[in-house]
C-alpha cells in the first residue's frame, strides 16, 4: 500500500510555522481544562478534572501528525487525556465552534475522553478504556479491507493509534499485536508517547530496548525517537558522547528530578560522579542557562522536524511502532513530576504561560491572524484533511421467517445458529452476501463449519489449501479475500475488537456489515469491557455465546457460565436472547440481524447451547397467522406454551432447561394443580416492556399483556440456567410473588441430571418451588410429590 504522506517540507520556514502551532495547541488545550476546572462555574463543588500534563506530552507529535503528515484517507485513535488536543485541533481547522471550547466534561459538551458518537467534532475512534483505543485502529484496518475487497468505497490509507507507554502494560495490546492477522496490515502506525509515566509514578524501568524488540520480534518495523536536534548537535561536540553516555545509563526517576531542577543545580547534577563527569562537565559549562534547560527537554518526541522526518520514512508493509521519548507536562511548570497527570496550573500559572506563549488569559480561544503563515498552515490542512460524506447504504432486507417446517427431532439451538446461515445463502444471498462471521479458533466446536465450506474464509491474499484434496477433511480452509469468515487466534478481546469494527462500517464508509462473533459463553466476561466500548462507538455486531450455563456438565465449573444472562440485559445498545428452541433461534437471529448497520440499529447476544431438545415440545402452531403470532411474541420476549383453566402457579422458564418446566408442569397437573409454562425468550425485552408501562423507558409494552394477563395472575417460579435474579423482575409486571431458580454457585462436573439436580433446577426442584399449588413462596412440595 502507498500512502502518499502529507506534503514536502520547506525545512526551516515550515518547521518555524509548525513550531507556532504547536504552540498555540499547548495553550488551547490547558486552556480548555482549565476553564472547565477553575472558570467555569461549578456550583457542586465536585472536582471536573481533566489532564493538562497528559496532553501537554502529546502537544508536538500530534502537530507533526495533522499539520504535516495525515491524508483525509487516515484515521487516527487518540489516547484518552490528550482529547483536549484532539479538540483544540479541530477547533484551529474550522471543524470546532469556539463556543464548544469551555464546555470541556459539562453536560453536552465536549467528552472526557474521545467519543466517536458523542463528541460535536470530527472524532475517528472512542477513547478512554485503557488499551482499547490502541487496538481499534488494527480491527478498522481489517474492517476497511473487507469492505473495500467485497463492495469497494473505502479507500486506502493509514490507521494511526496514539498511545501511551503505561498502555503498554495491558495485555490485551500484546494479544493484538502478536495475531496472525496483523502482521499483514501495514497501514497501522502507533506513536508511543513514551513519557515513562504512569497515573501515580515514574516508571523507574520502563525497558524501551525490551519493548523495541518484542514488537520487532511480532514483525513489526520500530522507529525510535529518542533526541531533539539541539541534544543531538550537543553530542557531536567534545564530550558529548559521555554526555550521551551519561543520558543513556541514567534511570528514568532520575532523569525525571533533572526536569524540576534549576540551571545551577543541573550543571551541580547532570555531570553525575563516573567517567564521564568531567567531560559533561566541561560541556554543559559552555551553554547558557536557557540552552542547558532546553537542551535537557529536547527529546524526539517534542522535535518537530525528527516527528515529521519519521512520520515520512513509515514503511507500509508491515505494522510500524514509533518509540517518541517525551516528558509528561513538557512546557507546563508541572513537567516531569512524579504526580503531575492529574494536576492543574494555578491562574498564576496560567498567566505566566499565556504570556510565554505570546497568548491572552482573558481572551483565550484567539485563533491565529488572517493572512499569516498560520492561518495559513491551518487552512491548507483543513482542506487536505477534508472527507466527503459517505451516502450510507441502506442495510440488506432480512425475512422474517426462513419458512422452514417446524423441526420435530432432536436438535439444540448451536445448531440451529449454523443453519440459518446456510439457510440464508440460498433463501436470501443479498443478506447473506453482508455477514461476516468471525471466531477465535472455534469455528468447527460452535457449529460454523458449513457455513465456512460455503463462503470461505476471508484473507488478504489467496492462500492454498492443502487439505482440499484430502478426503476425511470436513472442513475445508479455503482462505481467499472473498471469504465471509475472520478466523482469530485464541483471545476474546480480539474478536470483539474485530466485531466492534465491522459493525461501524455502515457508518464509516456507508457500507453496513452484518458481523456475528462466535465465542464460548463462559468466556463471554473476558469479552465484555472491549464490545461494549465497540458498541459505545458506535459498533453494531451479534455475540454468540455458546455453549452456555451448567448444562455444560460434563466439562466442570471453569465452563460453566453463570452471570451472561443478566449481564445482557445490563448492557446499554445491546437486545440479549436465549431461545429455547430451533425455531425460536431461527427468527431471534433474524430479527437482531434486522437491527444492524442503521443509525437507530442495535447490537445483540445470543446466549446459545448444545444439550439436545426435543424440538417437538416447541408445538409451532401450523397454521400460519397463528405461526406469525408465535414468531412475534418469540422476537418481543416471550410467548405462553401451556395454558390451562385456572391455573395456579406460572412458571416463566428460559433456555434449555424449558425441558424441566414442561416435566415439571406435567408432574404438577398430575397432581390435580394446573400450571401456567411461559417461554422467555429475551428477559431485556420483557424488563425494556416493563419499564416503558411504567414510562421510564421508550418501548413497546403489548407482550406483556399477551404474555401475562392481568386475568391470570398467579404466583410465579422462574428458571433459568444462569443466575436466577435474571428473570425475579417478572414478579413485578402483576406484583405476585416469585420464586426464582437458578444458579448461584460454582458448577461441578457431572451428568446433566446430576448437576441440575445439585443446583435445584431439575423437575423435583421446579415442582418443589411450586408448592404443589399452595404457597409457592413459602411451603416446600411434601413427599408425596
Amino acid at each position: 500500500m502507498t500512502h502518499g504522506g502529507g506534503r514536502a517540507l520547506d525545512r526551516t520556514a515550515d518547521l518555524a510555522v509548525l513550531e507556532a502551532v504547536e504552540r498555540r495547541l499547548l495553550w488551547l488545550s490547558t486552556a480548555i481544562v482549565d476553564h472547565a476546572n477553575r472558570v467555569r462555574p461549578n456550583p457542586s463543588g465536585l472536582k471536573v478534572g481533566g489532564h493538562q500534563a497528559s496532553s501537554a506530552s502529546m502537544t508536538s507529535i500530534m502537530t507533526a501528525l495533522w499539520f504535516h503528515a495525515l491524508t483525509a484517507r487516515d484515521r487516527v485513535s487518540v489516547k484518552p487525556h490528550a482529547s483536549p488536543v484532539l479538540h483544540a485541533i479541530n477547533y484551529l481547522l474550522g471543524e470546532l465552534d469556539e463556543s464548544r471550547l469551555t464546555t470541556l466534561r459539562a453536560f453536552g459538551g465536549l467528552q472526557s475522553y474521545p467519543s466517536r458518537t458523542k463528541d460535536p467534532d470530527p472524532v475517528d475512534y472512542s477513547t478512554g478504556s485503557v488499551g482499547i483505543g490502541a487496538t481499534a485502529p488494527l480491527w478498522g484496518a481489517l474492517a476497511r479491507r473487507y469492505v473495500e475487497g467485497h463492495f469497494g468505497g473505502a479507500g486506502t490509507g493509514r490507521q494511526y493509534s496514539l498511545l501511551g507507554d503505561a498502555e503498554l502494560d495491558e495485555g490485551a495490546v500484546w494479544e493484538a499485536v502478536q495475531d496472525p492477522m496483523v502482521q499483514g496490515l501495514g497501514e497501522a502506525v502507533w506513536i508511543v508517547d513514551l513519557n515513562r509515566q504512569s497515573l501515580d509514578r515514574v516508571v523507574p524501568g520502563i525497558a524501551a530496548d525490551r519493548l523495541q524488540g518484542m514488537f520487532a520480534a511480532a514483525g513489526w518495523q520500530v522507529i525510535t525517537l529518542k533526541y531533539g536536534r539541539l541534544l543531538e548537535e550537543l553530542f557531536t561536540r567534545p564530550g558529548g558522547e559521555a554526555l550521551r553516555a551519561r543520558i543513556d545509563s541514567m534511570g528514568n526517576p532520575e532523569y525525571q528530578r533533572l526536569l524540576r531542577c534549576s540551571a545551577d543545580e543541573l550543571r551541580d547534577r547532570l555531570p553525575g560522579t563516573g567517567s564521564t563527569a568531567g567531560p559533561v562537565a566541561g560541556l554543559i559549562a559552555s551553554l547558557d542557562d536557557s540552552s542547558l534547560l532546553a537542551a535537557l527537554r529536547n527529546l524526539g518526541g517534542h522535535d518537530i522536524g525528527a516527528l515529521t522526518e519519521a512520520f515520512d520514512s513509515v514503511d507500509d508493509a508491515c505494522p510500524t511502532v514509533i518509540f517518541a521519548y517525551t516528558v509528561k507536562g513538557h512546557g507546563l511548570p508541572t513537567q516531569g513530576h512524579p504526580q503531575n497527570h492529574s494536576s492543574l496550573l494555578t491562574a498564576d500559572q496560567m498567566s505566566a504561560l499565556a504570556d510565554r506563549l505570546g497568548t491572552d488569559l482573558d481572551h483565550p480561544w484567539q485563533a491565529f491572524a488572517p493572512g499569516s503563515p498560520e492561518a495559513a498552515l491551518c487552512a491548507a490542512a483543513s482542506a487536505r484533511l477534508h472527507r466527503p460524506a459517505h451516502v450510507p447504504q441502506e442495510p440488506p432486507a432480512i425475512p422474517a421467517d426462513l419458512g422452514r417446517p417446524a423441526p420435530t427431532g432432536t436438535g439444540n439451538t448451536q445448531q440451529a445458529l449454523g443453519r440459518v446461515l446456510l439457510d440464508l445463502t440460498r433463501r436470501a444471498p443479498g443478506a447473506a452476501s453482508r455477514i461476516v462471521t468471525v471466531s477465535p479458533d472455534v469455528s468447527s466446536s460452535t457449529n460454523l463449519g458449513g457455513w465456512l465450506n460455503k463462503v470461505g474464509v476471508w484473507s488478504p491474499t489467496e492462500r492454498p489449501d492443502w487439505f482440499a484434496d484430502d478426503s476425511e477433511t470436513l472442513l475445508h480452509w479455503q482462505e481467499r479475500p472473498t471469504g465471509q469468515h475472520v478466523e482469530l487466534g485464541i483471545a476474546e478481546t480480539n474478536l470483539v475488537g474485530v466485531l466492534g469494527e465491522l459493525g461501524a462500517t455502515w457508518s464509516r464508509w456507508g457500507q453496513p456489515l452484518l458481523p456475528i462473533g462466535v465465542v464460548y459463553d463462559p468466556f463471554v466476561n473476558r469479552a465484555l469491557e472491549p464490545w461494549s466500548f465497540g458498541i459505545y462507538a458506535g459498533g453494531q455486531s451479534i455475540l454468540v455465546g455458546t455453549p452456555s450455563g451448567v448444562t455444560l456438565a460434563p466439562e466442570g465449573g471453569a465452563h460453566q457460565s453463570i452471570t451472561t444472562p443478566s449481564l445482557g440485559i445490563e448492557q446499554p445498545g445491546c437486545v440479549t436472547y436465549e431461545p429455547a428452541f430451533a425455531v425460536d433461534t431461527e427468527w431471534c437471529l433474524l430479527a437482531a440481524l434486522g437491527n444492524l448497520g442503521r443509525p437507530d440499529g442495535s447490537s445483540a447476544y445470543l446466549r446459545l447451547s448444545t444439550r439436545p431438545v426435543d424440538q417437538s415440545l416447541a408445538a409451532v402452531p401450523g397454521d400460519p397467522a397463528a405461526r406469525e403470532r408465535r414468531r412475534r411474541q418469540v422476537t418481543a420476549g416471550a410467548y405462553r406454551m401451556r395454558r390451562h383453566d385456572k391455573p395456579v402457579v406460572t412458571i416463566a422458564a428460559m433456555g434449555a432447561v424449558m425441558t424441566e418446566a414442561l416435566a415439571a408442569a406435567d408432574r404438577l397437573a398430575a397432581l390435580g394443580h394446573q400450571a401456567d409454562v411461559v417461554c422467555v425468550t429475551s428477559p431485556d425485552l420483557l424488563f425494556r416492556a416493563l419499564q416503558a408501562r411504567r414510562g421510564l423507558a421508550d418501548s413497546p409494552s403489548w407482550i406483556l399483556d399477551q404474555v401475562f394477563p392481568a386475568d391470570r395472575a398467579t404466583p410465579l417460579v422462574t428458571l433459568l440456567d444462569g443466575h436466577p435474579h435474571t428473570l425475579a423482575f417478572l414478579g413485578t409486571i402483576r406484583n405476585t410473588p416469585v420464586t426464582t431458580l437458578g444458579v448461584t454457585a460454582f458448577g461441578q462436573s457431572g451428568s446433566i441430571e446430576d448437576v441440575y439436580r445439585h443446583h435445584g433446577i431439575d423437575t423435583s426442584g421446579v415442582v418443589a418451588a411450586a408448592g404443589c399449588g399452595t404457597s409457592p413462596v413459602r411451603t416446600p412440595c411434601p413427599p408425596t410429590c
